[in-house]
């Protein structure tokens, strides 16, 4: 008997639903739709909370045996350091005695003189201390997770700043721990102000320049941007407050093949990858609960946008409304003005006899008088 009459088709017993395609394809579209939701309406977000408040306890006990270690060794070694940290911040309280003498009286002076001109008092702007957990492995995006979540009253959209400036942004929180997206992030942008001329700008994260550096773009060859200017947050994004330390320019080309804009890079000045302790500022207008870390770029530029002056009405405008008060004029006016431009004319053949009668009259005044005499 041939081998193709045997039916090699699997017994009823052994049929267990669909085959195992129909289900590989099933799956990857209930997954496409899932990663579609997440992104555009945040439906996981309950889910993600609840998972990450469940897995946090194990999280911690997995991290003590690292802390206990790190510990042990960086106390050894932190001694020595410590030592001599002590001694420069002696130097440097020494030599910013004097003018902590006079924070005091510029204090009431800037005071005055803000009453004096109408000005509005400076904001100050709530802020808490929080540390850096670990780093994201994420290689595709530069985010750190701090130890500040819900519970402690971190928002989202809430600045991150270090000693020496800002750090990024939180654009997730959970409720004992939140994620902030780095300024080196390609996602990230960031409206800033050249503190020596004044001139704003966007820095945005630039994912291909080396490093941790930042991209200062759609700025105009013939600005005046030199390098070792500080830029600092302008505050028109209603996020990060004015006059924080951003970045540096460290490079300008205004020789590349686009002739429109100079291609400057600047150098932050946070410690975008060695930080421990970090500040947490509360933003201004805080992201929704559901917020995401392409949420507040996107938020930061349209508010950048939003400053620039906006285009002057056209002056068509005015033909328009004459043309309209015009066909809203009453119709009983209409028959009267075609009356007055008929009898128009008239009124000019009259006027024009009236100079002939004059001296017509004028004439027969004398002859009138010789009868008399």
């Amino acid at each position: 008997m041939p081998f193709e009459t045997f039916d090699r088709s699997p017994p009823p017993l052994f049929q267990q639903g669909p085959s195992a395609f129909s289900r590989l394809v099933f799956f990857s579209a209930l997954a496409l739709l899932l990663m579609a939701a997440d992104a555009r309406l945040h439906l996981v977000q309950p889910l993600r909370l609840s998972i990450a408040a469940a897995l946090h306890p194990a999280q911690w006990l997995a991290r003590q045996p690292v802390e206990m270690v790190r510990a042990a060794g960086g106390y050894v070694g932190g001694l020595k350091s410590a030592l001599a940290r002590e001694e420069r911040a002696q130097q440097m309280l020494a030599q910013q005695s004097l003018r902590a003498a006079q924070v005091e009286y510029l204090m009431m002076e800037n005071e005055r003189l803000r009453a004096l001109l109408g000005l509005l008092p400076r904001l100050q702007t709530p802020a808490q201390a929080a540390q850096v957990i670990y780093h994201a492995g994420d290689i595709y995006s530069r985010r750190a997770v701090i130890d500040r979540g819900q519970v402690q009253g971190v928002a989202p959209g809430s600045p991150v700043m270090d000693e020496n400036g800002v750090l990024g942004q939180v654009t997730r929180v959970y409720p004992w721990s939140s994620e902030v997206t780095l300024l080196s992030d390609r996602d990230q942008v960031a409206p800033v102000v050249n503190a020596r001329t004044g001139q704003q700008g966007v820095l945005y994260g630039s994912a291909q320049a080396a490093g941790a550096m930042l991209e200062l773009r759609y700025t105009a060859v013939t600005e005046d941007v030199r390098e070792g200017d500080l830029l600092v947050t302008s505050g028109v994004d209603g996020v990060y407050p004015s006059g924080l330390p951003v970045a540096r320019v460290a490079q300008v080309e205004r020789s590349g093949g686009n002739t429109s804009f100079a291609y400057i890079l600047c150098e932050p000045q946070a410690r975008l990858g060695a930080v421990a302790h970090v500040m947490v500022l509360a933003p201004a207008t805080p992201l929704p609960a559901g917020g995401t870390a392409a949420a507040a770029p996107k938020a930061s530029a349209a508010a950048a946008q939003a400053s620039t002056p906006a285009p002057a009405a056209p002056a068509a405008a005015t033909p328009a409304a004459s043309r309209a008060a015009r066909a809203r004029a009453p119709r009983a006016s209409r028959p009267a003005a075609a009356a007055a431009r008929a009898s128009a004319p008239r009124a000019a053949a009259l006027r024009a006899s009236a100079p002939r009668r004059t001296a017509a009259a004028g004439a027969s005044r004398p002859a009138a008088a010789r009868g008399e005499q």
